[in-house]
């Protein structure tokens, strides 16, 4: 074996084949004289072009997933797109797309301001807002404004346990012609629910409250509206007087005030145009000093109702202010309304109770 080791054949081959190449360009040389650079691929390939090329902070700007992309600076704006032909890199064409923007975009808040309006298109006027009665924020309405509607008459009558106030009738309640007519009214579910009828009534049933439970139905205001802030204070208030003389006709055991408004009007007129403190207004049954129709035993020199005996002494009725069963009074719950109106419902059942032993009483008697 030769004391020196050998060379690989693969690397023997590559050691002629660059002698030859260098053979070559020393011929090349001596026929022109002049020496020649080495042969590379400059002015055919530019490579530079073919390399990414990352930010201007030197580092890769790297695909980020649009769940971790920074929210948008507002959530009204919208992105144009680009004009087609226009060239754009990558990451340009990414951030800028519609599509991306939607998907990444936070939602608006509701009390963000309104993105501003194109031009020659008139912004959109914002949803009336709900006050804290419950009606919408619509301004006062003359009566002449429906006054092609008809009044909607009282149901009274002697002997009556509640006469129920209400503020005036609505517009669904002056077109059918009866009492709490609009569906979304709970008037008449909260009765039954309560134990104040023993069935649950129609708003069609209305004329038929005085007979059959001995309930009766009045309105602080007579004319209808679409909703109370179409009333004004000065209107309601002049009501009271009204109020007052049909209890003292009628004699009502009890009077109850659907809705905190009404008795607001009541407490205003009553106490010297004062208005109720908060720590003074409570629903359910008021002081015996709030009792309505208070009067000598004559009647308050007003016209009799056959039935009812003046001579009688007579303290006023009770009065039970209970929540307004409108569909747009929203500050309380049903459930809160219910537990109000179930107060109210477990008297009446009391004394319907004690009125019919004393008849019973009464008839038995009678008959010996």
């Amino acid at each position: 074996m030769p004391s020196s080791e050998a060379k690989p054949a693969a690397e023997t081959g590559e050691e002629a084949s660059a002698e030859a190449v260098a053979g070559a360009e020393a011929e090349a040389e001596a026929e022109d004289g002049a020496p020649r650079s080495p042969r590379t691929f400059e002015g055919r390939f530019k490579l530079a072009e073919f390399m990414f090329s990352g930010g201007s902070g030197g580092s890769p700007d790297r695909r980020r997933s649009p769940r971790l992309a920074p929210p948008l600076p507002s959530a009204g704006a919208r992105a144009l797109p680009a004009p087609r032909g226009a060239g754009t890199s990558t990451s340009a064409a990414a951030a800028s797309s519609p599509r991306k923007r939607r998907a990444t975009s936070p939602p608006a808040s509701p009390l963000a301001s309104p993105p501003a309006s194109p031009a020659g298109k008139k912004p959109r006027r914002p949803l009336a807002r709900t006050s804290s009665t419950g009606s919408s924020s619509s301004k006062y309405a003359s009566p002449s404004t429906y006054s092609h509607l008809p009044l909607l008459p009282d149901a009274l009558a002697p002997h009556l346990l509640v006469l129920f106030i209400g503020l005036n009738p609505g517009l669904e309640t002056a077109r059918s012609g009866h009492a709490y007519a609009h569906p979304t009214n709970l008037f008449w579910r909260l009765l039954h629910r309560s134990g104040t009828t023993p069935v649950l009534c129609a708003p069609t049933e209305d004329r038929s409250l005085p007979a059959r439970f001995a309930l009766g139905l009045t309105n602080i205001v007579a004319r209808p509206s679409r909703n109370g802030a179409e009333l004004s204070r000065s209107e309601m208030d002049a009501g009271v007087a009204a109020l007052e003389a049909k209890a003292r006709r009628w004699r009502p055991e009890a009077v109850c005030v659907v809705g905190k408004s009404i008795w607001e009007s009541l407490w205003r007129v009553r106490h010297g145009g004062r208005g109720i403190k908060k720590d003074e207004f409570r629903y359910g049954w008021q002081d015996e000093g709030e009792n309505m129709g208070v009067a000598d035993g004559d009647g308050g020199g007003q016209e009799g109702v056959e039935g009812v005996d003046y001579a009688r002494p007579w303290n006023g009725a009770r009065v039970f202010v209970a929540p307004s069963t409108s569909g747009l009074a929203a500050t309380m719950k049903p459930a809160e309304k219910e537990e109000v109106w179930r107060g109210l419902g477990e008297w009446v059942v009391k004394r319907r109770a004690e009125r019919e032993a004393a008849a019973a009483a009464a008839a038995g008697d009678s008959s010996t």
